[in-house]
């Protein structure tokens, strides 16, 4: 069995690209939507590698003619003596990596949440303020987090002044003062560059943590645009929804 753990192991993880990607919408856990036609090329990959890598040993391995010139008695090589054997398959120790793949495929491992967001340090609002285009005609007016922040501690043209805005994310605490946030984590690529993005919300009481909820409410003044005073911005809340988890639950830095 152990000339088939390479294959065995390609194969597996090759599966659990595919689970993630064919079969429903996992795969935006970890990457961005952008990247699933290569996670599918690279699944479907793996497991043509693993399969050809396992018939082309099984030939080997039951080839007449190397039977035949095989010798009848082989000096035991010095790693084997001591207990290190690597054979065709490699080293053993390799055998320990079908556990993260067979995770990935029979329980692929939630989105990041309030934990990730807690361990970044505390984020700085960068010197600076400038225009940006007017908001769409209407009330509320959906935005990202990342949107109504950069408007809020940056816009001098204070384009959220008198708008009412609807935002969605997970529920994160602060200090035991009650104080609780609408947090979003944002990637470039994927779950392992994210950061956090967070609104404090003042005027309804705190959901639990990893709550994800819709909040509709107004953008509260604080500190001076672009400053540090400034952030993380506040809204006060008017409604709040308990809602599921999107399908997709980072932001696009």
């Amino acid at each position: 069995m152990r000339r088939y753990g390479g294959p065995v192991l390609l194969c597996l993880v090759g599966a659990a690209a595919l689970r993630i990607t064919l079969f429903g919408d996992l795969y935006l856990r970890y990457v961005q939507a952008a990247l699933r036609p290569y996670l599918i090329a690279s699944g479907i990959a793996l497991i043509l590698l693993g399969v050809t890598t396992a018939v082309l040993r099984t030939r080997t391995h039951t080839d007449p003619e190397d039977d035949e010139n095989a010798p009848e008695d082989r000096e035991e090589p010095e790693e084997e003596a001591h207990g290190h054997h690597h054979g065709p398959a490699g080293p053993r120790i390799a055998w320990l990596l079908t556990l993260p793949a067979l995770a990935l495929l029979l329980f692929p491992p939630p989105a990041l949440g309030s934990y990730s967001a807690g361990r970044e340090a505390a984020q700085r609002a960068a010197q600076g303020v400038g225009t940006f285009p007017a908001l769409p005609a209407g009330n509320p007016v959906e935005l990202t987090l990342a949107a109504f922040s950069s408007r809020a501690i940056y816009d001098s043209g204070r384009s959220l002044t008198g708008r009412t805005v609807r935002m969605t994310g997970f529920v994160t605490h602060g200090a035991d003062d009650g104080t609780w946030y609408l947090t979003r984590l944002m990637v470039t690529c994927c779950a392992a560059d994210a950061t956090t993005g967070k609104v404090e919300i003042r005027g309804e009481d705190a959901p639990p943590t990893d709550t994800w909820v819709t909040v509709t409410g107004t953008w509260h003044p604080k500190g001076k645009l672009g400053s540090d005073a400034a952030w993380p911005p506040v809204l006060d809340a008017g409604s709040l929804k308990t809602v599921r988890q999107p399908s997709d639950p980072y932001e696009t830095r």
